[in-house]
């Protein structure tokens, strides 16, 4: 998959992206990462990306000159999304949208914003990482980048886990791991989970996926449709595990 970023800051994406799952993505070619330097193509010897605002007004404004000219340069692949408070909410439904196809691009918002005509005319629309401003749209990026990534076919060692991690297929946040030693200064592991019965461990993990969501996250359980006889049933079968 390829992915274009756009931005004035390119080392801050592409070292974060030569860490961890995304760097052997890159390393096994499943992501071709690809940055373009806004400054590169402005036209004055301080290389300015911004100016102040028509009208008036605090702060300053990308200007539209270098963004069209970074991204025609590029030919970058489409759908291209501004990285903005005002966006679609990005969310795992949309991280698995993007993950279906060729590629896409974003655009890293700097300043007080980009000219409004960059909106109009270039992008094909906008993508928030929630409700708090950021200084640039680079984190935001770095994050839809490796939210994507993640669930292209190879790039974990286990298949199995977008499925059954939290807000995969089942809508839930993800159930409580352990792992060793089996007891660490008197808290001991659930015993179902020594049991070797995976059936009933099965049960068990997603019973406690109810529980956690419907405490935390009930938004979830309405996006599902409430909770079903069979919910209901693993519920009470299986206690909820504490959490602060």
């Amino acid at each position: 998959m390829r992915v274009d970023v756009f931005t004035i800051f390119p080392n801050l994406v592409d070292s974060f992206c030569r860490e961890s799952l995304l760097g052997k993505s890159r390393d096994n070619g499943l992501l071709d990462l690809r940055c373009h330097d806004l400054r590169e193509h402005t036209t004055d010897v301080h290389r300015t990306v911004d100016d102040s605002p028509y009208g008036g007004g605090a702060g300053m404004v990308m200007r539209i000159e270098p963004i069209f000219a970074s991204v025609e340069a590029a030919q970058p692949p489409r759908p291209l999304l501004l990285l903005s408070p005002g966006g679609r909410r990005f969310d795992q439904r949309f991280a698995e949208e993007l993950a279906t196809g060729d590629g896409f691009s974003l655009l890293c918002g700097r300043y007080e914003g980009v000219d409004h005509r960059v909106v109009e005319h270039l992008i094909d629309g906008e993508i928030s990482v929630g409700d708090v401003v950021l200084s640039g749209g680079e984190v935001a990026a770095c994050l839809v980048i490796e939210a994507v990534t993640r669930l292209l076919p190879g790039a974990m060692g286990n298949d199995e886990s977008p499925v059954t991690e939290s807000f995969g297929e089942h809508g839930l946040l993800e159930e409580p791991q352990f792992t060793r030693p089996a007891e660490f200064r008197g808290w001991g592991v659930p015993e179902i989970l020594k049991s070797g019965d995976h059936a009933r461990i099965a049960r068990w993990r997603l019973a406690q996926a109810l529980h956690r969501t419907i405490a935390a996250r009930p938004d979830l359980i309405e996006a599902r449709g409430g909770l079903s006889e069979q919910d209901l049933r693993l519920l009470e079968e299986f206690p909820a595990v504490p959490y602060p």
